[in-house]
């Protein structure tokens, strides 16, 4: 149980520590938020908890083809911020990802990769 928690600690204080950095800069804020600390905690997670190396090789494997369709919502939600406010435009977002996803998964299936 002590490492569930230490686990949840970690991780929520790089969300704490990134949002805190973009109050005091946006530029270093967003670098730090574009470095993959997510991936890289759940691959230490993996690691550390022993899982087969295919696991963890699969995790980043799969994290790189599941990137490349979020990317549009950090175009657009600049474009709509000022237009529609915060919560319509993260919906929007989400909604866009989750379409850019399904056409992603669709083309890359025609080169063997299966993402869903």
């Amino acid at each position: 149980m002590a490492w569930i928690i230490t686990k949840y600690f970690l991780t929520s204080a790089v969300v704490v520590l990134v949002s805190e950095i973009a109050k005091r800069s946006d530029k270093l804020g967003a670098f730090v938020a574009a470095l993959p600390l997510v991936t890289i905690l759940a691959l230490i997670w993996l690691y550390v908890e022993k899982q087969p190396q295919e696991k963890i090789a699969n995790h980043a494997w799969y994290t790189f083809w599941y990137v490349v369709p979020t990317l549009p919502m950090f175009l657009i939600f600049p474009v709509l911020l000022p237009r529609i406010g915060f919560w319509l435009t993260l919906l929007s977002c989400i909604i866009i990802t989750i379409i850019c996803f399904g056409l992603f998964a669709l083309v890359v299936r025609r080169y063997g990769i299966e993402l869903l």
